[in-house]
């Protein structure tokens, strides 16, 4: 495991702060995954970091410590249609808002990973950038997005072995646009985005 700095419990001591982020803004197939925390006061967690700074093992180690000991929490997605609709950025918003929605708790306070946000419910909310390394409740946020899309992506990778999403969990690696080039694109392939010099239409 890395050494980084402590992450802060909050940004408003006192009050129920809940901490969102998401995973998958750079993929070229799959969902958007967003994630909402609330953790409940004195929580402290060494480990838990920016989940693009922890190993696949860590991450699943810390996934049940997190459902274990927060107060709630909620993951929810955006397919790649309403991404192809809204733009991914807006895409993963309202992800973060249908996971918020589904919190068992209201929380008193909102921190976004990131600089860009819709209002939620008239709740005041912060945006932090790299918040994700900042804050416990975005860190947790962050690592049950990426977990839970992780997981999301290895099942699709049964369905369509021949992206490798197994590995590559949808993002563009070179494995990955080769294989758009030999077979087209599917379903689960975001039309909006540069998967390769021309797109593809579907043979799947």
């Amino acid at each position: 495991m890395k050494q980084h700095k402590p992450l802060e419990s909050c940004l408003h001591p006192g009050c129920i702060e809940a901490g969102c982020d998401e995973a998958g803004r750079g993929c070229l197939a799959g969902p958007v995954f967003a994630a909402a925390v609330v953790l409940k006061p004195g929580f402290r967690c060494e480990e838990l970091n920016d989940s693009k700074q922890l190993s696949e093992r860590e991450l699943n180690r810390l996934r049940p410590i997190i459902e274990q000991s927060a107060m709630c929490y909620a993951v929810e997605m955006c397919t790649p249609d309403e991404i192809d609709e809204l733009n991914i950025l807006w895409a993963s918003v309202k992800a973060m808002h249908k996971a918020l929605g589904r919190l068992t708790v209201t929380p008193e306070h909102i921190l976004i990973d990131g600089n860009r946000f819709h209002p939620f419910q008239q709740i005041p909310h912060t945006c932090v950038i790299k918040g994700d390394g900042k804050y416990l409740s975005i860190a947790a946020a962050s690592v049950l997005a990426k977990t839970y899309r992780d997981e999301y992506m290895q099942n699709l990778h049964n369905q369509f072995p021949v992206y490798g999403w197994m590995h590559n969990k949808g993002y563009p690696t070179r494995a990955h646009r080769e294989a758009i080039k030999q077979h087209g694109i599917t379903i689960h392939h975001r039309q909006t985005f540069h998967l390769i010099e021309k797109q593809l239409k579907f043979e799947w």
